[in-house]
């Protein structure tokens, strides 16, 4: 008896799938891929996906925070700072068990809501409802204020401004969103940090709950 693709049980299989840990044709690879099956990062059929795809220019009007202004300037200069951004945020995504694209964007946007309030005087921490945006951003702050308090007693003088960090957080946000494919359990700007920061495990993306 001819062995068949895990999913769509007709067609001969062409590759193992880590996401469903069985073979499957390469039809039903690129038709379920983060649309059905959650693939690890690590697959290199995915990698592949994301390296090739061809996704939609950003609309200028669908730009988050279009009313504070990246410069190359800023980036040039705050290189250091958002690669410890960039880092802690792709740590605490993945350390959050089921993790899509999606709860990225919502945790990146809850807490530039957070430091705008922080730059205007106020105290105010937005919290987004979706539990896994919630624990990705719980994480993320906790990495960031040990970061900066042990930056602070190595230096003797708090060196990250509150504005700077609010400014690499829309700059990683505005990736977030040229890199996301759409896809409903997309994980390209995951993917694309986890290339930038090859030293953080990738964790399995494990069911949509919080452990």
């Amino acid at each position: 008896m001819l062995k068949t693709c895990r999913l769509c049980e007709t067609r001969r299989p062409r590759r193992h799938c880590p996401g469903i840990r069985g073979d499957i044709c390469s039809i039903c690879c690129g038709t379920h891929r983060e649309i059905t099956v959650d693939c690890p990062l690590d697959c290199e059929y995915l990698k592949d996906a994301h390296h090739h795809e061809r996704l939609e220019p950003l609309d200028p009007e669908q730009v988050p925070n279009r009313e504070i202004e990246i410069s190359e300037r800023f980036v040039r200069e705050h290189e250091d700072l958002i690669a410890v951004t960039g880092r802690h945020l792709l740590e605490a995504a993945l350390e959050t068990t089921g993790t899509v694209d999606l709860d990225v964007r919502e945790a990146l946007e809850a807490l530039a809501r957070t430091y705008k309030t922080l730059e205007s005087g106020l105290l105010y921490e937005t919290r987004p409802t979706n539990p896994i945006a919630a624990g990705i951003q719980l994480r993320f702050k906790q990495k960031m204020d040990d970061f900066r308090r042990r930056l602070q007693q190595k230096t003797g003088m708090a060196t990250i401004r509150d504005a700077d960090l609010l400014g690499t957080l829309v700059f990683l946000q505005r990736i977030e969103y040229t890199r996301n494919n759409g896809r409903k359990r997309g994980r390209a700007f995951l993917s694309f940090l986890a290339s930038q920061f090859p030293g953080v495990p990738k964790a399995e993306p494990g069911p949509r709950i919080i452990v």
